[in-house]
């Protein structure tokens, strides 16, 4: 799957070398400390966001995990050697947001699932806001369409602005920014991308 999907021979390696150890520790930090985490604002009561909440609460446990997942605490404790790890959690993040999650959809079909918009959501935010920088890239080689995350650092930063406006949007039930969030960058398929997708996978 990653010689098929996966341009860059040094990405290739630090998912070979940390894949396993980003996952895990990502899945433990959206799981324990991004759901367990956020607050509220006065008044507000949970349900405002209605049929998007799941998407966009997904999404923040997902951003939690993948900013800390980078966070230079994380060698500090021992817990990672080195930002190889994030590097290799995010490549493997972003490319599965905007591409290769697309093989587990039929043909003309949107995005409904909850944790699959969510990753779109993501991945392609993180795209869109990172282009002035070339942050995240699209590439075609030999006929084939490729994803590469050029600046890793600047990644980082993106997956926390992102994290602040979507709990932002959490805490003070901003119904239509959450809509218009997810109906943006979750929803919709390229049917050319898919086809090109479900053919290589």
């Amino acid at each position: 799957f990653n010689e098929e999907c996966v341009l860059r021979a040094d990405d290739r390696e630090r998912m070979d070398r940390y894949g396993k150890l980003a996952d895990d520790l990502h899945t433990d930090l959206h799981e324990c400390l991004g759901h367990g985490s956020g607050q509220l604002a006065p008044g507000v009561r949970g349900g405002e966001l209605r049929s998007y909440t799941s998407t966009l609460e997904e999404a923040r446990a997902d951003l939690f995990g993948l900013y800390y997942l980078g966070d230079g605490k994380m060698v500090e404790l021992g817990l990672v050697p080195s930002f190889d790890v994030a590097k290799a959690g995010y490549a493997k993040y972003i490319l599965n947001g905007l591409m290769t999650q697309l093989a587990r959809i039929e043909p003309g079909k949107n995005v409904e699932e909850a944790h699959m918009r969510n990753r779109k959501l993501v991945a392609e935010w993180c795209y869109e806001h990172g282009r002035a920088d070339n942050v995240i890239e699209w590439r075609t080689e030999q006929g084939k369409t490729y994803v590469v995350v050029n600046d890793f650092e600047k990644l980082r930063e993106l997956f926390g602005r992102m994290l602040r406006e979507i709990q932002r949007i959490k805490s003070e039930g901003d119904y239509e920014a959450g809509k218009a969030l997810v109906e943006q960058y979750a929803v919709k398929v390229d049917p050319k991308l898919h086809r090109e997708v479900l053919d290589r996978y």
